[in-house]
């Protein structure tokens, strides 16, 4: 079984404490740890480094080998410009097709956290299993909601389908992306949707297959730059890809029969919001969570980080909100607002604030 792990997000939304130079995957946010360093030590407990592939951009090619060391640096793929996860994932499908004959693969990301890391593994095993009974078609990770979280996607997961080595894996019956608060909870409380945690496992030749026939300008621009005679000329092609998720371009289209899910309990989150990482880090659901020197009066539910050591932060009765404090930047928000953060940083930019990003 193999892995890859896409490490190449900036992670605008984690503003400012993510930038592009040192964006969130980068950022020792947990045990003084990356969220990458803890991605891969998760998998080499009980899998080869040898079978760990890494898909990052140039400019961070350095922060993996830092961090990383261990790998091998042909496992480490380089795209060529950014273009978003959707061809991301067509690229590095079609690079390991020329390495390795049919094998189940692991699609992973670099940014989430785990409190459960033991479940993570045993259901990657099995849906390997699943994948070599029959490797055409999907296995989803969904994982066991533990609130109405609006934030993510959720996949309707269906009646059992079948066991393998002792474990239900489920039917299909589609997925749904940041639903309205009401829907959210409705979904919820049915018991019949998970978090999609974005992980999958397949086989390489049936993800090529799917870009194919699903978005084959995608699939064409890939080949050409898999067969490009020099980096500038891969650039020049790749740079014509759409910006596209993974999930606009293929989960959305395919068949419903042509996946199937085993329900896990990772205690997986994905910090892809200030606020998402206070419920990933929060033991109780309306706690503070704080770093640095940090002083809270009659504040609650509220995440205060205060990167400069010198300075004291102090807020009076916040609820539900996002102060963040860096040396060169403060923002203070909502916990409802923090996806507009995406917004703010591009008109950051925009109005000539490139400094700060």
């Amino acid at each position: 079984m193999k892995f890859i792990i896409f490490a190449g997000g900036v992670g605008t939304r984690l503003w400012p404490l993510s930038r592009i130079n040192s964006p969130k995957q980068f950022d020792a946010i947990w045990d003084n740890k990356s969220t990458l360093r803890l991605a891969v030590e998760r998998l080499v407990s009980s899998f080869s480094r040898s079978d760990i592939y890494i898909q990052t951009v140039s400019d961070y090619e350095p922060l993996v080998k830092t961090q990383i060391p261990e790998l091998p640096v042909k496992n480490i793929f380089i795209e060529p410009a950014r273009r978003n996860v959707g061809p991301a994932v067509c690229l590095a499908m079609s690079r390991l097709q020329k390495i390795f004959k049919q094998e189940p693969i692991a699609i992973l990301w670099a940014d989430h956290l785990m409190k459960n890391p033991a479940d993570f593994i045993k259901n990657l095993k099995i849906g390997g299993e699943l994948i070599k009974k029959d490797p055409n078609r999907f296995v989803f990770l969904a994982e066991q909601p533990r609130f109405a979280n609006n934030n993510l996607g959720w996949i309707h997961v269906g009646k059992k389908a079948g066991q393998i080595s002792g474990v239900d894996y489920f039917r299909f019956l589609g997925w749904q992306y940041r639903p309205s608060s009401k829907e959210c909870a409705r979904m919820f409380n049915s018991g019949e949707y998970f978090w999609n945690s974005g992980y999958f496992v397949s086989s390489i030749d049936f993800i090529l297959r799917e870009y194919q026939r699903l978005s084959p300008d995608i699939f064409s621009i890939v080949e050409k730059t898999i067969s490009a005679k020099s980096g500038r000329q891969a650039f020049e092609i790749y740079s014509q890809a759409p910006k596209i998720s993974f999930d606009d371009c293929l989960i959305k289209k395919i068949a419903l029969d042509s996946a199937v899910i085993l329900k896990t309990n990772m205690g997986w989150s994905d910090p892809g919001t200030l606020y998402a990482l206070k419920e990933a880090l929060q033991k109780d659901g309306h706690e503070n969570v704080t770093s640095g020197k940090v002083f809270n009066f009659n504040t609650v539910d509220s995440f205060v980080y205060n990167l400069e050591h010198k300075k004291l932060l102090t807020t009076v009765g916040l609820k539900g909100m996002v102060v963040v404090n860096t040396k060169d930047a403060i923002i203070v928000v909502p916990k409802d607002k923090v996806k507009d953060i995406t917004e703010l940083v591009a008109a950051l930019k925009r109005d000539g604030y490139k400094e700060y990003l």
